[in-house]
């Protein structure tokens, strides 16, 4: 009989030590980002206050969120959320990335979305450091307004509208072709 009840005992104490090992692995797929990953599959990724995050053909399932004066530089990567950043020091999104949602950077630093696929918008919202939006396809708008400290818009294929409104100094660019409206300081772009 002792032995039936030790089985049965070592069973159950397998079972929940078993389930808190299988929950584990989910919890360890969000990552925050100090450093450099590489080619793995996260859940999502969040770069912390004044963090320095670079990622290099990770494969992102969720969102990537940055922090406050925090710098990510996104390089190859793919990810099926957002790339959204309010405060961050310098956002770059380059070098063939692909993001299923939208890259919003909003009062903060640098913006860098160069040579890169972007399903939804790329909005960049009162930053004060030089914003450079180069080479890429965008499926929906193209929305730089409010910055300081100097955009360029150039060789862009944009499905909705490029839309750049009270920026100083003025924007600069050319050569992108737009679905929809280019609109305000843009419209000559």
């Amino acid at each position: 009989m002792n032995k039936i009840q030790l089985v049965l005992a070592g069973a159950a104490l397998g079972t929940v030590f078993g389930g808190l090992v299988v929950a584990t692995p989910a919890l360890a797929d969000e990552r925050t980002c100090r450093g450099t990953i590489r080619a793995v599959a996260l859940e999502g990724v969040y770069v912390p206050k004044g963090a320095t995050c670079t990622l290099v053909g990770t494969r992102i399932d969720g969102d990537i969120k940055v922090g406050r004066n925090a710098t990510l530089v996104a390089r190859k990567v793919r990810v099926d959320g957002n790339v959204q950043a309010e405060g961050a020091r310098s956002v770059s999104v380059i070098s063939g990335s692909w993001v299923d949602g939208s890259v919003q950077v909003k009062q903060g630093g640098a913006a860098t979305v160069t040579s890169s696929r972007i399903k939804g918008d790329v909005q960049l919202d009162d930053n004060h450091r030089y914003q450079r939006v180069n080479g890429n396809r965008v499926g929906g708008n193209i929305q730089v307004m409010g910055n300081r400290g100097g955009a360029q818009i150039h060789r862009n294929a944009v499905k909705g509208d490029l839309q750049c409104k009270e920026n100083r100094p003025k924007p600069t660019g050319g050569k992108n072709v737009v679905g929809g409206n280019k609109e305000d300081q843009c419209r000559r772009f």
